[in-house]
């Protein structure tokens, strides 16, 4: 049974329909060099650990796509970018998707009451890619409070928005403090006679790599990434050609490193500060909850829109196939379903979430989802799953995560073939190896079957992409 949109149905009744509340928190930027994922990180995330150890944390969860616009898209339409065309950072997904209802819009249509805060679309262009249909009341993310010059003395090295260091002084100042803030009062005060579907978008560690004050404390002995010295030796003609718009962002920190001895030590610092002061404000929202009488009928869920390269493989940022770039955290609590403190290691891409969340709000099944429920997985880790995570970025790149192995086809036909189980920092290209020829003809059969041309891109004057 559902519930009509407008139809007066108390909320302890609508929670006999199977009708739980939803917390839904999206991270900008997270990868998975966390306490949450790497017990023997020094970025420590006690929030996001005491969300997982009230219900399930997928150990290999990864994103539709290594970039904010495509992945957001994708996991908020339940639709590939195969599917949509929408590959990059400008696309114009709504255009794209004119008749598709986003997940918060089937929760509208179910009779929720569907708020949000912060980055919940891509924030680029001044809201452009935001939708006001998925929502009954949204509080947009706060324009990012800047210092008077860049912090990182660096003016050679990007823009403003590639910026790093202790700013601003006040918590309160912050883009994420106001959006947990909404968030809280949301929480405070639900609607009385339905459900709630509560979105909660936190930007940071997304950059420019700001943090207040206290966050950078604690954070000297952070050491640098693992690297290997020409990794780049074994790497096809379609990496190469992927990121080759990106390069800059390594070449240009040795240049920075060479003239500033430490910048990039202080560039590694500042994001794991940005990733401590962004589990702080989940946990403010996440008191919330806990201060709810809903709490206990409160599907919450958690996960990043990708990774992010911090140097390793000679890369920084996202925008590539990648473990680093495309392994997130990806925490989901559904009461009476998942287990506290379980796990689950299957290998899963977040298209899986729409069908999911409507699976377990008592909702009717979408068949025009390209991702499947992964509810067996909540009930049991261990079920039977043999489907692997698949990742797109840009038009014929793949790459498809099985529980072993990591293989990337470029849409020149190179590949990348990678065995986790020996070469967890994906040193070793093993795609020209006779003896894996089995192996890639495996995952191959994953890859897409079809190929949705570009769509056109969202575009306004004097604006330059976000990253």
């Amino acid at each position: 049974m559902l519930l009509a949109v407008g139809l007066a149905i108390p909320w302890a009744h609508a929670a006999e329909l199977q009708h739980p509340d939803v917390l839904f928190l999206i991270v900008d930027d997270m990868n998975d060099w966390v306490s949450l994922l790497d017990p023997e990180s020094p970025i420590q995330t006690p929030n996001l650990e005491r969300l997982a150890g009230q219900g399930m944390l997928f150990t290999r969860a990864y994103c539709a796509s290594p970039a904010c616009n495509p992945s957001r898209a994708a996991t908020l339409t339940g639709l590939r970018p195969t599917t949509t065309g929408v590959y990059g950072n400008k696309s114009d997904w709504r255009g794209a998707t004119p008749d598709r209802k986003t997940i918060m819009q089937q929760f509208r249509a179910a009779g929720y009451d569907v708020r949000g805060a912060g980055k919940i679309f891509h924030h680029h262009l001044d809201g452009a890619f935001h939708d006001p249909a998925s929502f009954d009341d949204f509080q947009p993310m706060a324009p990012q409070n800047m210092p008077p010059q860049k912090l990182n003395q660096a003016p050679e090295y990007g823009s403003a928005n590639t910026d790093w260091g202790a700013w601003p002084s006040e918590e309160s100042d912050t883009i994420d403090a106001k959006s947990a803030a909404y968030c809280i009062e949301a929480l405070k005060n639900p609607p009385a006679d339905r459900p709630m579907f509560l979105a909660c978008g936190v930007f940071k560690p997304h950059s420019p790599f700001f943090a207040p004050p206290a966050y950078h404390e604690s954070l000297a002995d952070v050491p640098l990434p693992l690297r290997l010295e020409d990794d780049w030796l074994d790497l096809p003609t379609g990496a190469e050609k992927l990121m080759r718009k990106t390069k800059w962002f390594w070449t240009g920190m040795q240049a920075l490193d060479a003239r500033i001895p430490g910048s990039y030590h202080d560039f590694i610092r500042a994001y794991a500060a940005c990733c401590a002061f962004s589990d702080a404000q989940i946990g403010r929202v996440l008191d919330a909850l806990k201060a709810s009488p809903r709490r206990d009928s409160t599907v919450v869920v958690l996960w990043s829109d990708h990774g992010f390269h911090l140097g390793e493989k000679d890369h920084i940022e996202k925008f590539a196939l990648w473990e680093k770039t495309n392994h997130i955290p990806f925490i989901m609590v559904a009461p009476g379903v998942t287990v506290p403190g379980s796990r689950c290691e299957a290998p899963v891409d977040m298209t899986a979430l729409y069908p999911t969340l409507l699976e377990l709000s008592g909702l009717p099944p979408d068949p025009a989802c390209d991702g499947v429920s992964i509810a067996p997985l909540l009930k049991d880790p261990k079920a039977d799953w043999e489907r692997p995570a698949l990742m797109t970025y840009g038009p014929g790149n793949h790459a498809v995560r099985s529980r072993r192995w990591r293989y990337i086809r470029y849409a020149d036909g190179t590949e990348e073939l990678y065995d986790h189980t020996t070469d967890p920092h994906e040193w070793t290209n093993l795609a020209g190896n006779p003896e894996h020829v089995a192996v890639i003809e495996k995952h191959r059969k994953w890859l897409p079957t079809r190929e949705a041309k570009p769509v056109a891109d969202l575009k306004a004057k004097g604006k330059k992409e976000a990253h």
